[in-house]
């Protein structure tokens, strides 16, 4: 290993590829920040360029930097915009958000800022580290297992649930279930529910959905209750944009974080089909679920733990996708699965002889993410107070911002123009079960991670010929126990918390 490591570090500190992974995070970062405009299509855009490039290793490394710089910089929409264009930042915009909204964007920033650099450095050193005894492990996950890993994604559903808001919650993520399964089916390539209509044959689109739930209804309660309009105003907000530090407390709070959930997002990451999403609403659930009863109250409301713990883990888990696209040649998630492309184009064929054949490939990658972090960090950190600066925008003139890059971002993810009818209505609908009280981080949760479910239940029934699959594998009971369990405990607690106060009551 350490004479990989030599061999990676020679070729990431070429004058060349040390430029190739500042201008990848660069574009990445800016990228990232624009909603609707994700790693999937940068890096798609980006693979001629990096074909032209003629090093494999250089291409690699640019679109790598591309990959992380963007889930890096898409918690900037997220927090200042509640406009998430990326799957894995729609968790930072839970509490990230909200702090904005009390006046402390920057803040929000700098924390999204270091948990990110905390995460995907610690994630490059478990990278280098687990590399190839992971390599092993991710091959004992069959389909039977990754669809009760999609169960235990969507037991986070307990983390989003108010008090007496359960029953909602369950709900939203069925509602989000059903969704999912417009478009071909898993079993039979045939349209289903699409109503006759040509253009959902493929399903809706996540970036629509995403727009319509988050971004789309904040611009139409701005309209319709314009003292929230005054009151977010950038003459109210510009002289507490300037709180850029963390103080001490919530540095010690945080760090816990930041440790448990570097680990947790590698290792979520590395398993193919899982990806930053998972490990952001994992990370979110586990956090929420280990907090006090005073801290859980402070979860969606501008919660340092709860903006730290997504950040934290959707980073990690980008580089450990890197471990099944390397050394198995399985695209963890969509963005990968392009990666994957780019490098058949290049003539690089990933699998577990990538490390002897082309060890300068595997390791100059592996030591470029953690330049690439340290690169995120300098170009950022300076950057947040002109960033924030977004809040300074009066809300009038920032209603039609949001709804620009809303529809921008809908129409571009499809070219589509179906897209922007479908994002109208459900934006109006999300808007109305706003006003209702219903949580819609639930159904987006259900959506993403409905069809990987459907997938997976439907390999594992052809293959056993029925549920024998749950009693067969070990491994997948015991994530289905977890599962349950995940959903148990806030009851349980709530229990303990009324038999607490009933014994308090009776002593009295």
């Amino acid at each position: 290993m350490l004479e990989g490591l030599m061999i990676g570090l020679q070729t990431a500190i070429n004058p060349f590829n040390l430029g190739m992974v500042i201008f990848g995070c660069i574009i990445g970062t800016f990228i990232g920040m624009l909603p609707g405009l994700g790693p999937m299509s940068i890096i798609a855009i980006m693979i001629p360029v990096a074909i032209t490039l003629g090093d494999p290793t250089a291409a690699l490394i640019l679109l790598a930097g591309v990959y992380y710089g963007a889930i890096f910089g898409g918690s900037t929409s997220s927090i200042l915009l509640n406009a998430p264009g990326v799957a894995g930042t729609v968790a930072t915009s839970f509490d990230g958000y909200p702090m904005a909204r009390k006046g402390q964007a920057g803040k929000a920033l700098t924390i999204a800022a270091i948990s990110s650099f905390m995460g995907g450095t610690i994630g490059a050193i478990l990278l280098m580290i687990f590399a190839p005894m992971l390599s092993s492990v991710a091959l004992l996950f069959h389909s039977a297992e990754y669809f009760a890993l999609m169960v235990v994604g969507l037991s986070a559903i307990a983390a989003f649930a108010g008090t007496g808001q359960v029953g909602k919650a369950v709900m939203m993520t069925i509602l989000g279930l059903m969704m999912a399964t417009v478009g071909e089916g898993a079993l039979a390539a045939m349209p289903r529910f699409t109503a006759g209509i040509l253009d959902l044959q493929s399903g809706f689109s996540f970036i629509t959905l995403a727009m319509a739930m988050f971004a789309l209804p904040e611009a139409l309660f701005l309209v319709m209750n314009p003292m929230r309009s005054a009151q977010g105003s950038g003459d109210d907000q510009s002289g507490k944009i300037d709180n850029l530090r963390i103080n001490r407390t919530e540095a010690r709070a945080i760090a816990p974080v930041i440790g448990r959930q570097s680990v947790q997002g590698f290792f979520i990451g590395v398993l193919p089909g899982a990806g930053a999403t998972i490990a952001s609403f994992l990370g979110y659930a586990v956090e929420r679920n280990l907090a006090t009863k005073e801290e859980q109250k402070e979860f969606g409301k501008g919660s340092v733990k709860g903006l730290a713990a997504p950040e934290t883990a959707n980073n990690a888990a980008c580089t450990g996708s890197f471990v099944p696209l390397l050394t198995l040649g399985i695209p963890g998630s969509g963005t990968t699965a392009i990666l994957l492309g780019a490098l058949i184009a290049l003539n690089v064929t990933p699998g577990p002889r990538l490390m002897v054949d082309e060890p300068q490939v595997f390791w100059a990658v592996i030591i470029s993410m953690y330049i690439g972090n340290l690169v995120l960090l300098v170009l950022n950190l300076p950057l947040i107070p002109y960033i924030a600066k977004i809040l300074a925008i009066p809300r009038n003139y920032l209603i039609p911002f949001i709804l620009f890059f809303t529809l921008m971002g809908a129409y571009i993810g499809q070219n589509n123009a179906t897209e922007l009818l479908i994002l109208v209505g459900f934006g109006v609908i999300a808007t109305i079960l706003r006003f209702a009280d219903y949580p819609l981080a639930p159904l987006l949760i259900g959506f993403i991670l409905g069809t990987m479910l459907e997938d997976n239940f439907s390999r594992s029934m052809q293959l056993y010929g029925g549920l024998d699959f749950i009693l067969e594998r070990p491994m997948t009971l015991g994530l289905l126990v977890l599962a349950a369990l995940l959903v148990m405990l806030p009851t349980f607690r709530a229990a303990r918390a009324r038999n607490r106060a009933k014994g308090v009551a009776d002593g009295d």
